[in-house]
Formats: C-alpha cells, sequence, structure tokens
C-alpha cells in the first residue's frame, strides 16, 4: 500500500494549478493540512482583515476537498511541530508545499525538513525568486528592467487542473469556529460582503475581470470607477496562481492585457526583492533613512488611521479601507505619501496598519510600497516626489466620486469644492450641510508647511 502524502497548505489554498497536490496525488493517498501558526511570523502574525478572509477561505477549500471525498484537518500550533504529530498518526513522513518565501516561511520550511521527508514545489510566483537574473548573474533590484527580462520567460507553464485525489483516512481535526478567526464585539467585517473567498471566488472575480482588461490601463487610476481587477486578497490567498491569471487574460486579451500583467510581475519582484533582503519589512534598505527624524504624533496617526485628516481624498482611502479591507492602489500612494511626508510618521506605522487591516496583505508587497513612497526601498520613488493631495483628487477623481462614497458628510459639496473643502465660500459650506470642525474636521496640517518641513528633514538625511 502506497504511503500517504501530507499536502501542507498556507497561502496557496486551492486545489488547481497546485504542484504540490499534484505531486502528492501521484504519490500516494492525501492528507490536506493547514497549521494556523501564530508563533513563527512573530509580530507579522496573520492580521485581523486576513484571519477573517482565512474564515472563509478555509471553509471553501474544506467544502471542495469534501466534494472530493476528502477534507482539510486543521491545526494550531508551530508549524513543523504540529506536522511532526500528524505525521505520526498518519505513518508517513512525506510532506509535500509549495515554496514560500517571508522569513518565517523560510524558517518553517528549514524546521519541517529537519524531521520530515518535505518536498517543496514552485508556484507562488510566475518564477522562483532568482530565476531572473541580468547578464553576468546578478539579481536585480530595479523593477523596470527585472520586468523586461521576466517577459521574455513567459508565458509560464501552462496552468494544471486540480488532479483525481484518493485521501487516507484524515486523523483529528480542530473545528474552524474555535480558532474565532472573525470579529466579534464589534464586528467591523460589515462591508466585506463584497468579497466572495475560496478558488471559486477567485476564478469569477477573474472571469469577470477578463471581459474588461481591456480598459485597465486607461482606468486603473480612477478610484470612483470599477476598473481595476480586486484579484490581490484571491493572490494574497493563493486561490488561485499567476500563471492562471497570465493564461486567462491573454487569452482573452492578447496583449492588451500587458498592462495589468505588469502588475503580476511587481508582485514577482516584492518576492525576489524580500528573498534578497529578508529585513525588507523591518528596516530602509538605504542606510540613510534609518536616521530620518520621523516625528511622535499619536493624535495625527489617528486621524490618518480612521479617516479624519481633513483632506478629503486620503479620508476616503482611509475609510474604504476600514470597511471593506481593501483600498484602491491610486489611494494607497496618495495616503501613504500623507503620512510619511506630510506627518513625517514612520513608514512602519502605516505598514503594519495596512497588514492588520488589508484582506490582501502580502508582506513582500505591502514593504515594497511604502519603501517605495519613502523613498528608501530598492527601487523607489525619490523623497522629494510629494504627492498633493488636492492636486491628485482633481486629476484622479475629478468629479468626486469616490469622495462622496467614502466621505458622504461632504456630499452635497460642488465639484469644485469637494476637494479641498476648507477653501469654499461659507455659503457654499452651509448650503451643503458641512461645518468645518464640527461635521467634516479642517485640515491636520497645512500642505506647503508640511512640503517644506518634509524636505528639511531629508536635507537633514543627506548632509
Amino acid at each position: 500500500m502506497a504511503t500517504p502524502q501530507i499536502v501542507w497548505f498556507r497561502n496557496d489554498l486551492r486545489l488547481n494549478d497546485h504542484a504540490a497536490v499534484r505531486a502528492a496525488a501521484a504519490a500516494g493517498p492525501m492528507i490536506a493540512v493547514y497549521v494556523l501558526d501564530d508563533v513563527s511570523p512573530g509580530e507579522w502574525r496573520t492580521g485581523a482583515a486576513q484571519r477573517w478572509w482565512l474564515d472563509h477561505s478555509l471553509a471553501a477549500l474544506d467544502a471542495d476537498l469534501r466534494r472530493m471525498g476528502g477534507s482539510l484537518v486543521l491545526r494550531r500550533g508551530i508549524a513543523a511541530e504540529v506536522l511532526g504529530e500528524v505525521a505520526a498518526v498518519a505513518g508517513t513522513r512525506a510532506v509535500h508545499a509549495l515554496r514560500h518565501y517571508e522569513p518565517w516561511a523560510k524558517a518553517q520550511q528549514t524546521a519541517v525538513a529537519a524531521t520530515l521527508d518535505l518536498t517543496l514545489h514552485d508556484g507562488a510566483t510566475l518564477v522562483p525568486p532568482g530565476a531572473v537574473t541580468a547578464g553576468a548573474g546578478g539579481r536585480y533590484r530595479i523593477f523596470t528592467p527585472f520586468w523586461n527580462a521576466l517577459l521574455k520567460m513567459m508565458p509560464p507553464a501552462p496552468p494544471q487542473p486540480a488532479p483525481m485525489i484518493r485521501f487516507a483516512a484524515a486523523p483529528r481535526s480542530d473545528d474552524l469556529s474555535d480558532w474565532h478567526l472573525l470579529p466579534t464585539h464589534p464586528d467591523w467585517s460589515g462591508g466585506f460582503d463584497v468579497w466572495t473567498p475560496g478558488e471559486a471566488g477567485a476564478h469569477a472575480t477573474l472571469d469577470a475581470f477578463a471581459g474588461n482588461v481591456h480598459a485597465y490601463d486607461e482606468g486603473r487610476n480612477i478610484p470612483g470607477e470599477a476598473l481595476t481587477s480586486r484579484l490581490s486578497p484571491h493572490l494574497a490567498h493563493g486561490e488561485i496562481s499567476p500563471a492562471q491569471v497570465w493564461a486567462a487574460l491573454t487569452s482573452a486579451a492578447g496583449d492588451h492585457a500587458l498592462p495589468f500583467l505588469r502588475e503580476i510581475g511587481w508582485r514577482d519582484f516584492a518576492t525576489e526583492t524580500l528573498d534578497q533582503f529578508p529585513a525588507f519589512a523591518d528596516e530602509p534598505n538605504r542606510p540613510a533613512f534609518a536616521r530620518f527624524p520621523f516625528r511622535d504624533a499619536p493624535g495625527e496617526f489617528e486621524a490618518w488611521r480612521y479617516g479624519r485628516t481633513g483632506y478629503p481624498i486620503v479620508d476616503a482611502g482611509m475609510r474604504q479601507l476600514w470597511a471593506t479591507g481593501w483600498m484602491h492602489n491610486r489611494v494607497r500612494m496618495i495616503a501613504a505619501s500623507f503620512l510619511t511626508k506630510h506627518l513625517l510618521i514612520d513608514w512602519r506605522a502605516g505598514e503594519r496598519w495596512f497588514w492588520d487591516c488589508l484582506v490582501d496583505a502580502d508582506l513582500g508587497n505591502n514593504a515594497l510600497g511604502w519603501q517605495w513612497i519613502m523613498g528608501s526601498g530598492v527601487d523607489s520613488s525619490p523623497f522629494n516626489r510629494i504627492f498633493t493631495p488636492v492636486g491628485q483628487s482633481e486629476k484622479f477623481d475629478a468629479r468626486g466620486s469616490y469622495i462622496r462614497r467614502w466621505v458622504p458628510e461632504l456630499a452635497a459639496l460642488p465639484d469644485a469644492a469637494i476637494h479641498a473643502p476648507w477653501t469654499a465660500p461659507p455659503m457654499t459650506l452651509s448650503a451643503a450641510g458641512v461645518r468645518l470642525g464640527e461635521s467634516y474636521p479642517a485640515p491636520i496640517v497645512d500642505h506647503a508647511g508640511a512640503r517644506a518641513r518634509a524636505l528639511a528633514a531629508y536635507e537633514a538625511i543627506r548632509a
């Protein structure tokens, strides 16, 4: 009789195009295991919004396995210890998993391999980190040449369907509800019903976007319109593979899909960066920024977190984040620039707030985005590129539809006043029912003064 094969699921919660599932199914009867390890990641344990998604995604994966005659074994604890226990009960040493690249994921993989026969497979990215190299064999630290080299390696191998699976007898499993992944008091997840976690939800989202991908390049910066893919949380939890996205979109739109596929390449670049610099989420990549004179301003940080800065485009983004666990990417950049440059608050404080609030939180992507804005990363916007919130708002939300959706107390303002209500005539504010400092805050910082302060801080670390 063939030896049972354990498949260790992590952020790869799917059955299709999953190399570990296919290898295990070919080798013997399978045992599907997910371990909730809140110890190994340290302060990067799964955030609150991710836990909401995880609860639904695990339930969906278990349902898919049950339709095939199996189930998902849930255990909580340190991954190596739990997998050792499951393997002992099952009478096996064989474990298959997709390779992941977060520092704690690498440590987990090393620990599991020390006691069990762990086989790691690729599939979390288009190509593994280190596969895209420059002419002299070095690894890239700038995105555009990385992307150009990656593009020459595309398309990825065709996605593979889920195999026929024989299941071994499943060991004891925790009850998902006992993990208490969902919020209770208060339940802040009311707006999360815009999402459908799970592999089926991922493919439905991909199918919907494939019909509109041709509009992505022109419309991706318009937060008031639904022209982005909304695939990011499905990719972050591995409910769909990058190769599946590539295949579906090139089939639907050919080269017209490339502007979006470049974003999938950026995701690979984020993983490449994290693999090269394991401390990238915690330390600035450019040493001078370790001396940056950040401010300790808890009141201003709280105003930013909850969308009460007095800058409507920033507040709209932060409220969308809180309500839905997601924020439009253009507004992510505006909000991050405001925190780090207008308020001079440490980018890591914003990074950690996003980690807790985003359903699509991904360590590499999150860190790369924040260090890009800060100017401290491997491939960054210059620090002195300081987003003007009002100018960005007027350019990308000209009619104020995004602001009206997420900052309803300003909804009655005319287009000309909604981007900077503090500049509107008193009669205009009164007619719209806006009372600055009461129904909506006055700006917590003056743009011109904040910009000058930020540039002075930057000059101080360059001296």
